[in-house]
């Protein structure tokens, strides 16, 4: 077979199915924010503006979810919080993502000693867990969206910090690092190059995971009291707000339900494809 034949055979071949979810993925994301925006934008209510002649409406033409205690439009207040719920359990997540995948790889590249009392420290944060360090840094600093935020960055990265230390002490001694090692590439490069790529989608994976759980952990801190708070559209403050009227007005709790419902198990089931992909799985 001639050279240019081979090359019209692998020209020919599908797409990597790994590569067209993530695209898959991309463009959906991508879809959703611009409907999030445009019913924003198109919403004729505002998250906060009270209409106590209409409080505790049940879903109409005019109020698609009904309107909560203070007559405030929970259709409208949802698709604001989505913005407090996700993006703020987006930013907590991501940052635990990039803190501890570099505290792992440092781990692993830095030798015995500093492997050990990076992971000795690692191991230390997990006696806190997430919702308890987040109750007591809000008990010592008063609760706030900013100690939410805090608390739960401190306690986020060390699931990535040993995922990506093993991971890179799995990698280290394989043939293709060997050799990029005998050709005298950098240490930055063969990192770049060579390892990321590797350890990245498995990353990816336990990324969905922790994105998922904070959500709840947002929302479960909010509901509690700690986390963000009134007048702040936030889908567990939500759920705080109707708790009081669940018996007499259960839509002001159900539609906030929901929509933590779903985006957990949205995110979940794309983590789950995720790694059915990468274990070969069509």
């Amino acid at each position: 077979m001639s050279l240019s034949q081979s090359i019209n055979l692998s020209d020919s071949h599908p797409a990597d199915p790994l590569r067209q979810f993530t695209k898959r993925v991309g463009v959906a994301t991508l879809v959703l924010l611009g409907l999030w925006s445009l019913a924003i934008w198109l919403t004729p209510y505002e998250p906060a503006a009270a209409d106590f002649l209409n409080r505790l409406a049940p879903p109409s033409a005019a109020h698609w979810a009904g309107t909560d205690h203070l007559g405030r439009d929970i259709a409208t207040r949802l698709l604001y919080g989505a913005g407090w719920s996700l993006g703020l359990s987006l930013a907590i997540s991501l940052t635990g993502f990039v803190v501890g995948t570099v505290v792992g790889i440092l781990a692993a590249r830095s030798g015995p000693a500093g492997d050990f009392a990076v992971m000795r420290v690692t191991d230390s944060f997990f006696a806190f867990p997430e919702l308890i360090a987040a109750v007591t840094f809000a008990g010592l600093f008063g609760p706030s969206t900013s100690n939410l935020v805090i608390a739960l960055m401190v306690v986020s990265w060390m699931k990535f910090a040993r995922l990506a230390r093993a991971l890179t002490l799995n990698l280290g001694e394989s043939d293709f690092i060997t050799q990029a090692r005998l050709n005298v590439l950098s240490n930055g490069l063969i990192l770049w190059r060579h390892l990321l790529p590797n350890i990245l989608p498995s990353l990816l994976v336990l990324w969905t995971n922790s994105w998922s759980r904070t959500i709840l952990s947002v929302s479960g801190l909010s509901f509690l009291g700690f986390g963000v708070q009134p007048p702040s559209a936030e889908w567990g403050a939500m759920l705080l707000d109707g708790k009081a009227y669940m018996q007499t007005a259960p839509h002001i709790m159900i539609f906030p339900g929901l929509a933590v419902l779903l985006a957990v198990m949205v995110i979940n089931l794309t983590g789950d494809r995720l790694r059915d992909l990468m274990a070969g799985k069509t």
